[in-house]
C-alpha cells in the first residue's frame, strides 16, 4: 500500500475495473476499492470461492473478457475488496476515502489519492403495492443476484413483473434454472423500442435469444400488465395481475398462483459519495438524478470522475466504455501522455443514445399510485403506511423531506434507497440526489476513533 495514490477507484464492476486498468496502463498508481468480497459488481457476480459448480454461460454475457481485465488489473494495481466506503473528503488537492474493512470485526481504514473515480453502480427501483412486504416478494435484481452469485433459484412458481428489458434475462435465467415461470408482465407496451429501430438493432439478437428461451419454456409475456397486489398469510401464495391502460390504471384483473414474485421498475444510481463531495447532478431522461459529467467523465469537482450507472443507467457495456474514458482523463489530467481516441467517445455516444431511448420507452407512469391502499406500507424499514404519508401532508408537509421528518419514511436501515423514489412521487416532486454524510452503516465507536491508513496493518 502507498501513502498517496494517483487514483482511487470506488467500485469493482465493469466501469471501475475498466477505469482502473486504463489508468494503470497510462502509468498511474491505482487502488481499487469495493465492498464485496469478489469483483464484478451487480452485473458480473462470481460464485463463492471453492464453489463446486459452474454458472450457466447464458447468465454472464462478457464474463470471460471481464475476468481477463480483472486478472491483469490485480497484477498492476492495489485491490481492496471487502472494504465498505462510508465517506469521502477532498482537501488541498487530495481525496481521502474512509472505509470499513471486514464483515463482523470491521476495522477503519483510509486511502488517500490525488484523484478519485466513482463507479458505484445502481440498485433496483421498486414501487410499493399492497403485499409487497410479504416473504416471497423480492426485486428482479435480487432474484438475478441469487441465481448468478449462488445458483439459487428464488422460488418454484415465479412471476416476473415491472417494466424494462431487464425482466427478460431474469425470467429466462429462472426458467433455464428450473423454475416454473408463470408469466412476465410488462407494465408498458411489448414493443417499447419500435420507435428506435436503428438503436435497437444491435440488441435484437440478445432479445430474440431471451424470447426463444421464454417460448421454449412456454412462459407468457404480456404487455400492459402489472402485479398490483400480492396475497398470502405469512408468505406469498398468489398475486393480482391487472391489465392496464396507457396511464397504468387497472382495466381488468385476474389472479395468478405463485410462491415468488420478482419485480422491478428500472434502477436508481447510487450517488451518496459524489453528492458528499458536492458534485453537480442533473435529471436523467426518466427524472432520476445522475452525476453531471463532461465528455471526459469529469465531474464538477476537480480531480473527481464518475463512470457507469452514476452518470445514467445504461448497462455493462456503456459502463465499461465510460470507465475507459474516465481512466484516460484522469491520467491526462495528472500529466501522462494519453493520445486522443475519438472512436471511444463515439461509441459512448451511441450507447448513451440507446440507454436514453430505453428510459423513454419504459417510463414509470403515475397510475401506480392508484394501486395503493391506506394500509399499504410505503417504507418497509420503518413500517410507514400510505395513511401516515397522507397525514403528514395534511399537517403541512410539502415535500419528501418534510414527509420524512413527520412520518419517518426513509429513516430505516436502507436510508431511503427502497422507498425514496416512491415518497418523492407521492409528495409531488422529482426524486432528488441523496444527501448523506455517512454512506454506509457505521458504529459510533468507529466514527469517533482515529482512522488508520492501510500502511498501519
Amino acid at each position: 500500500m502507498k501513502p498517496l495514490y494517483d487514483l482511487a477507484v470506488i467500485g469493482a464492476g465493469p466501469a471501475g475495473v475498466a477505469g482502473a486498468l486504463t489508468a494503470s496502463f497510462a502509468g498511474l498508481d491505482v487502488v481499487l476499492i469495493d465492498a464485496a468480497p469478489r469483483p464484478g459488481g451487480q452485473y458480473f457476480r462470481h460464485l463463492p470461492q471453492g464453489f463446486n459448480a459452474q454458472a450457466p454461460g447464458a447468465l454472464h454475457h462478457g464474463l470471460d473478457g471481464f475476468t481477463r481485465q480483472w486478472e491483469t488489473l490485480r497484477a498492476r494495481a492495489d485491490v481492496l475488496l471487502g472494504h465498505k466506503v462510508w465517506a469521502v473528503e477532498r482537501a488541498e488537492g487530495t481525496v481521502t476515502v474512509r472505509c470499513l474493512e471486514g464483515d463482523r470485526e470491521e476495522r477503519p481504514r483510509t486511502v488517500t489519492a490525488r484523484g478519485l473515480l466513482i463507479a458505484t453502480g445502481a440498485h433496483d427501483r421498486p414501487l410499493p403495492f399492497p403485499g409487497w412486504d410479504l416473504p416471497g416478494v423480492l426485486t428482479a435484481g435480487g432474484a438475478q443476484a441469487l441465481l448468478k452469485g449462488n445458483l439459487v433459484v428464488a422460488g418454484r412458481k415465479v412471476v416476473v413483473a415491472g417494466t424494462g428489458p431487464f425482466l427478460l434475462p431474469v425470467a429466462a435465467g429462472l426458467a433455464e434454472a428450473g423454475a416454473d415461470v408463470r408469466g412476465v408482465y410488462e407494465a408498458n407496451g411489448r414493443l417499447g423500442l419500435a420507435r428506435h429501430p436503428l438503436l435497437a438493432a444491435g440488441k435484437a439478437g440478445e432479445a430474440l435469444g431471451y424470447g426463444a428461451s421464454l417460448a421454449r419454456h412456454r412462459v407468457p409475456y404480456r404487455g400492459r400488465h402489472a402485479v398490483i397486489a400480492a396475497h398470502g398469510e405469512g408468505a406469498l401464495t398468489h398475486v393480482t395481475v391487472a391489465r392496464l391502460d396507457s396511464a397504468w390504471r387497472p382495466v381488468s384483473t385476474r389472479t395468478v398462483e405463485c410462491d415468488t414474485l420478482a419485480y422491478g421498475y428500472g434502477f436508481v444510481p447510487q450517488l451518496e459519495l459524489p453528492v458528499q463531495l458536492g458534485c453537480a447532478t442533473r435529471a436523467d431522461a426518466d427524472g432520476s438524478p445522475v452525476v453531471t459529467v463532461d465528455g471526459g467523465l469529469r465531474t464538477s469537482v476537480p480531480g473527481v470522475y464518475a463512470a457507469g450507472e452514476s452518470t445514467g443507467v445504461g448497462g455493462a457495456v456503456l459502463a465499461e466504455v465510460e470507465g475507459r474514458i474516465a481512466g484516460r482523463s484522469a491520467a491526462a489530467d495528472l500529466g501522462r501522455r494519453v493520445p486522443p481516441l475519438p472512436r471511444l467517445s463515439r461509441r459512448r455516444d451511441r450507447l448513451a443514445a440507446f440507454a436514453k431511448a430505453l428510459l423513454e420507452a419504459y417510463p414509470v407512469r403515475p397510475g401506480w399510485q392508484g394501486w395503493l391502499r391506506d394500509d399499504t406500507l410505503v417504507c418497509r424499514c420503518e413500517e410507514v403506511p400510505l395513511s401516515a404519508v397522507r397525514e403528514a401532508q395534511d399537517l403541512g408537509a410539502i415535500d419528501a423531506r418534510s414527509v420524512k421528518l413527520l412520518a419517518r419514511p426513509g429513516m430505516g436501515w436502507c436510508q431511503g434507497r427502497m422507498c425514496g423514489y416512491a415518497v418523492a412521487c407521492l409528495a409531488g416532486e422529482d426524486p432528488a440526489a441523496p444527501r448523506r454524510p455517512i454512506a454506509q452503516p457505521i458504529r459510533l465507536g468507529d466514527l469517533a476513533a482515529p482512522t488508520r491508513s492501510p500502511l498501519e496493518g
